[in-house]
């Protein structure tokens, strides 16, 4: 067998094996850490919650998600990811299901809490698992694929949700009640399916054969290698200015997917809708989102090129944001609100293959994990109590999207001079090499 065909042997059982299973994993944790906007079209008002209270609550699961993001990543690396990630997907499935207990504001804040700390590392930590897999050449791609989940978890949870609100009263249950009962039980079930189905490393793929072993652990091994920096600390990377400037560039997008999660619900029903067709309307962002992003990051890919694969998503995000505020019309506004989704999610695949890129592999676990953390706690805890407060003042959804346009700008900016930096960087050695 040559080479090439060897190659595409591999890469594609590897593509099967994993990717199917790790977006459904994905796809349960996204409609757990994000029902809660669906249900608050009745929870808020049973719990007698304000919009600053809801944005609160809702906005805790980041805090905790920060706290323990790094560490969960560090305990992926060192007890597996086959173990991990079950013993994730086992802890917030219970923990979204029980949210279905709250009786009002201390209680759902507690399980907000709760909810983040048990769902930390999941997204930065399979960024990890399948860099372990993953030939450079092939990450955008694959990584976009399996960021897909993002986008489709809201397709399809938001109708889903909207029936289950239907289900009030049914024996003795508010409908968002039952929204967290059963979409959250699923990802429990799934977690211990992990255990069965999950392989650590390329070494222990018993599903590939020897020859097919020995070409993706050289793969992989040889796109990872950077001369000069093996010795250094993985904590040295969190107080240099590329971290930082990757992590301002994920605020954006973290930022325009927390914030459109959280308050869409409540901005498209203000238009009349009944809480079934808001779950229906607030799909459609979603949808195509989903299709835009697996297409951006094949082109990623094809073209090799991340710098504005990674911008561009953030442009259009600031440029969403800023135009939604001179919408007066539901079909402009779901228009809009779907450019913002677009940027956060096309914005995925580039950015996490590019990260994958800068950092060595002694860096990887930390570095993946903090920039992850670090744009969740600012776009996701800040941004989301930023739109209640905004809200609270202004009485307008739009108005309240304001500082997402200029935090887009912001992360736009970043992530072009911090590339520009970089290829400088490594043009000067080059020439010094030679």
């Amino acid at each position: 067998m040559s080479v090439d065909a060897l190659e595409r042997d591999v890469m594609r059982k590897v593509r099967w094996r994993l990717l199917p299973f790790l977006v459904v994993c994905y796809l349960l944790a996204l409609i757990d850490r994000g029902n809660v906007g669906m249900a608050s079209l009745q929870m808020t008002e049973d719990l007698g919650l304000t919009k600053a209270q809801f944005g609160f609550g809702a906005s805790l699961f980041f805090i905790s998600y920060f706290l323990i993001e790094v560490p969960s990543n560090m305990a992926l690396e060192r007890f597996g990811a086959r173990r991990w990630i079950a013993r994730i997907m086992i802890t917030w499935g219970i923990v979204s299901a029980g949210t279905a207990l709250v009786k009002g504001a201390t209680s759902f804040y507690v399980l907000r809490l709760i909810l983040g700390a048990a769902e930390a590392g999941f997204f930065p930590g399979i960024v990890l698992y399948l860099t372990w897999w993953l030939p450079p050449a092939y990450r955008g791609r694959v990584l976009a694929m399996f960021a897909v989940g993002i986008p489709i978890a809201s397709f399809i949870s938001s109708p889903i949700s909207g029936a289950l609100l239907t289900l009030d009263g049914t024996l003795g249950l508010r409908g968002w009640q039952w929204l967290f009962l059963i979409e959250g039980l699923p990802a429990t079930i799934l977690g211990f399916v992990c255990l069965w189905w999950l392989t650590d490393k390329p070494d222990d793929a018993h599903w590939l054969s020897e020859a097919e072993r020995g070409w993706l652990v050289n793969a992989v091994q040889a796109g990872n290698v950077r001369k000069g920096d093996q010795g250094a600390s993985k904590w040295a990377l969190l107080r240099t200015p590329q971290f930082w400037a990757l992590t301002l560039a994920c605020c954006g997008a973290s930022a325009s997917g927390s914030v459109v999660g959280v308050w869409q619900p409540q901005f498209l029903k203000s238009f009349g809708l009944s809480d079934f067709q808001t779950g229906l309307v607030n799909a459609v962002p979603y949808g195509v989102a989903t299709l835009a992003m697996v297409a951006w990051g094949y082109s990623s890919d094809r073209k090799g090129e991340r710098r504005w694969h990674t911008a561009i998503p953030l442009l259009l995000i600031a440029l969403s944001a800023s135009l939604i505020s001179f919408s007066g019309s539901l079909v402009q506004v779901v228009v809009l609100l779907t450019g913002s989704l677009v940027g956060a999610y096309c914005f995925k695949g580039p950015f996490w293959s590019l990260v994958s890129g800068w950092l060595n592999p002694r860096e990887a676990a930390v570095g993946i994990a903090a920039i992850n953390a670090t744009s969740n706690l600012i776009g996701g805890a800040i941004m989301v109590n930023l739109y209640g407060w905004v809200y609270e003042g202004t009485g307008s959804y739009s108005l309240a999207l304001a500082p997402l346009a200029v935090l887009a700008v912001c992360s736009a900016l970043s992530i072009l001079v911090a590339a520009r930096i970089a290829a400088n960087r490594n043009h000067d050695a080059a020439g010094a090499t030679a």
